[in-house]
């Protein structure tokens, strides 16, 4: 997820459906997956998920990777942008669609697919939805591009194309499939940092900004939690649409922080509290997406509190945060010292330092 101030228009949605078995005379003892992808940071989990529940998986990617291909997996080398050669002729049992963002490759994709794969699961995105200022649904407007093609930075085109893709993939597959619609992903092999940051910064002690207030609403998925239950759909043959992401008013900006603080105790870190309104006359409007907070006002107001009840019925389960803070940062320290050193997120520490200096002078009275 790129952003989550999206425009607010109308789109025609896919059919909602609540989770439903169904047979498919293609699925056999010996299950067969193929990840569209498998590299990143969702394919080597989802892999390891669909592994350890017996299912036989099969990589599609260009091979770029240094994970390209991985022991027992075989890998198909191909490109989405023209090169699905390495498909054709092929059956699986089911297909998981993690890389799709241009509609035309995966409407090409998932024809292709779909009269000898039994079963699609296409991961999306919440920031397809239109309107974040009053509560939201899987039935939901969803953003509109007046033209596929376009390249107007003042549209959303993430969650445009998105819902383009989701439209592509489940036209292809009439009736077998469903759509994920993640928010935040968080957890280890992330390589935004943007939730890494956190702990990370906690770990380096002094004082640590926290922005707006610890009562402010956050969501976020642990990537485990998210395949492990993608996995679950796909066996059931689940259809419909489903946000997945922790329930609404579960998580806080103040538990994370806490989290954060009690993966490092040694650290002492001290956390200051900085408004979302001050920071607002202090910084750029794109300054304020500090992930997985945004400042719950105006047209984001309800950016953290998207409804999860369709996947909590169909089986979704989330870990305690404290469990993925402390994972991600073990992870994170694993890495070489040049990679940990290039943190991709967060705040620099210049500017963190001046933006506290400037709450101590002057915004408690201003």
């Amino acid at each position: 997820m790129t952003t989550r101030r999206d425009v607010l228009q109308l789109a025609p949605s896919l059919a909602l459906g609540l989770q439903i078995p169904l047979a498919d005379a293609r699925v056999s003892a010996a299950r067969t997956l193929l990840i569209l992808g498998g590299t990143g940071f969702i394919g080597p989990h989802l892999t390891q998920a669909a592994q350890s529940t017996g299912w036989q998986v099969t990589h599609f990617n260009r091979g770029r990777s240094t994970a390209g291909r991985v022991a027992g997996v075989e890998t198909l080398i191909g490109d989405r942008a023209g090169q699905l050669d390495s498909l054709r002729g092929r059956r699986w049992d089911a297909v998981i669609d993690d890389t799709g963002y241009i509609p035309g490759q995966v409407r090409r994709s998932s024809e292709l697919l779909a009269p000898d794969v039994g079963y699609c699961l296409f991961v999306s995105t919440i920031s397809v939805y239109a309107d974040l200022s009053k509560p939201t649904d899987e039935s939901s407007p969803t953003v509109r591009l007046s033209d596929p093609e376009t390249q107007d930075p003042n549209q959303n085109l993430y969650g445009g194309r998105k819902i383009l893709c989701e439209q592509a993939a489940m036209t292809a597959f009439r009736g077998r499939g469903c759509v994920v619609r993640p928010g935040y992903i968080v957890g280890p092999l992330d390589p935004t940092d943007r939730f890494t940051y956190w702990p990370v910064r906690a770990s380096k002690g002094g004082e640590m900004l926290a922005p707006g207030s610890p009562t402010d609403p956050v969501q976020v998925i642990d990537v485990r939690d998210l395949v492990h239950w993608m996995m679950r759909l796909v066996d059931t043959r689940a259809t419909g649409i489903y946000n997945a992401i922790s329930p609404p008013r579960r998580l806080t900006m103040g538990a994370l922080m806490r989290a954060c603080l009690s993966a490092s105790p040694a650290a002492r870190t001290r956390v200051t509290w900085v408004p979302a309104g001050f920071l607002a006359r202090q910084w750029k409007p794109e300054e304020l997406d500090l992930p997985p907070w945004l400042p719950p006002t105006g047209d984001i107001a309800f950016a953290g509190l998207i409804a999860t009840r369709r996947a909590e019925q169909a089986g979704l389960q989330v870990r305690p945060l404290a469990e993925s803070v402390r994972d991600t940062l073990a992870w994170f320290q694993s890495l070489p010292a040049e990679r940990q050193a290039q943190l991709r997120a967060g705040l620099d520490a210049a500017k963190e330092a001046a933006t506290l200096r400037q709450w101590h002078e002057h915004g408690k009275v201003s």
